[in-house]
């Protein structure tokens, strides 16, 4: 019997080191940055809900299959969070009367769900949240599509490498009772079944469609409207057309944002109208990497106050999967910029003085905590990534003066102290590479 506990993380959980890290940060540092230059502030919320919040407005597969639960010693119900929109339209509603609507909020909460652990998806994640509330405008709608555009640009990836492709739930009920045939209370039915489209092989969704009420020409109409693309709009009453958001962005300027697609359901039982994704358009990764929609009544769950929701969710898994397999993920920064190396135990505080005074200009400075060889510490020194380093010796800081060395070109030179900060930049910027 092994006497050590495991190493490995909790299945579908991840450990991420330094420069795994380092990428992450830089990825969705920028992210950040485009989401903010669109007024958006950021907000959090706790890690434990309600799980009632969940049970009633979730998709059945996450309530039924997926969520983490508990009850606390108070016989509460709770529930790791495996999504943010039912806490942030909680904390909307909580804060309604001290909030100056329209609200453009943002953040990056880790979910918890019990899935079968497989490339796309684990157990945690972590996910950027961008939700505007209080207002019905189709401006929201167009301000979401050009702030995803604008993020995914900010991380290297251009129109030509992904799709977004856009539905709403009123059109689509009215393809379904219009042109299908079908009968109101099969529609969530038709609804999931159209979720799970490219999914399933044809026999399958057959099958299915059988199950849930469908004749065999109601499979083939529906069969040829999802095919149709924004064909299908057209065979549409025009008071269908005039309830949705989404047929009056297709017939503005905005329409190139979106590609309309009649596939997009979401399962979310939350979404009331306009429903988004973002896919990869590589065939060899099609899946979906995140989406969206509005949700008109989920603040209607914590309060009588009516105050609609657009947003979406984007998780870091198939995310970063997409940015390997196009080449786009930043390279990992160093662990330090400068490495300072006394020569002797006695100057250890001559170095730690120097490190700070370089730390004061912005640079990511170590100094050895034991005394080695000084070709040992410059090989490690490279090992962890530092361009430039210090060298303190005795004689040289009895006269005021270091040795500088920049280990990528070998320049050394012999400086005084007080100009060290001017020479260490200098050097570091003459070499910096042009980050992506």
């Amino acid at each position: 019997m092994n006497r050590y506990l495991p190493t490995s993380p909790y299945r579908g959980t991840r450990d991420f080191l330094p420069p795994e890290m380092s990428v992450r940060q830089q990825v969705f540092g920028r992210l950040y940055e485009v989401i903010e230059s669109y007024g958006f502030g950021r907000y959090d919320g706790p890690i434990l809900e309600s799980l009632e919040i969940y049970e009633t407005k979730s998709s059945q597969e996450i309530v039924d299959r997926q969520l983490y639960t508990l009850t606390d010693r108070g016989g509460r119900r709770l529930a790791l969070r495996p999504e943010m929109t039912p806490s942030v339209a909680r904390i909307i509603a909580a804060n309604a009367n001290r909030l100056q609507f329209p609200v453009r909020w943002y953040s990056h909460p880790n979910c918890h769900r019990y899935e079968r652990p497989q490339r796309g998806r684990v157990r945690e994640h972590w996910q950027i949240n961008a939700d505007i509330f209080g207002s019905e405008s189709i401006n929201c709608e167009i301000e979401i599509f050009e702030l995803v555009h604008d993020m995914m640009a900010a991380i290297g990836a251009t129109r030509e490498m992904y799709v977004l492709r856009t539905n709403d739930r009123v059109l689509l009920g009215g393809i379904l009772t219009t042109i299908v045939g079908i009968t109101p209370d099969q529609l969530r039915g038709v609804s999931a079944l159209i979720d799970r489209w490219e999914k399933y092989p044809r026999e399958k969704l057959v099958t299915d469609a059988t199950e849930i009420g469908l004749t065999e020409n109601q499979f083939t109409r529906l069969e040829i409207a999802l095919k149709s693309g924004e064909n299908v709009l057209g065979e549409l009453p025009s008071d269908v057309r005039q309830q949705s958001q989404l047929a009056r962005i297709l017939d503005s300027t905005a329409r190139d944002l979106v590609t309309f697609d009649p596939l997009i359901v979401r399962g979310f039982d939350y979404y009331t109208s306009t429903v988004f994704e973002v896919f990869d358009r590589d065939p060899v990764n099609s899946r979906s990497l995140f989406g969206g929609g509005r949700y008109s009544d989920l603040v209607g769950l914590f309060s009588d106050q009516p105050i609609p929701g657009i947003g979406f969710g984007m998780g870091d898994v198939t995310l970063l999967d997409f940015l390997e397999s196009r080449g786009l993920l930043p390279k990992p920064r160093p662990e330090a910029d400068v490495v300072v190396i006394p020569i002797q135990q006695d100057l250890q505080s001559a170095a730690r003085a120097i490190a700070q005074r370089l730390r004061h200009t912005g640079l990511r400075v170590t100094t050895p905590f034991e005394t080695r060889k000084l070709g040992k510490e410059i090989s490690r020194a490279d090992k962890v990534g530092a361009r430039v380093v210090v060298i303190i010796g005795a004689d040289d800081w009895k006269s005021g003066q270091v040795v500088v060395r920049h280990l990528t070109t070998g320049e050394q030179q012999t400086t005084p102290q007080e100009a060290v900060p001017d020479i260490v930049n200098r050097l570091i910027d003459d070499q910096r590479p042009t980050e992506c």
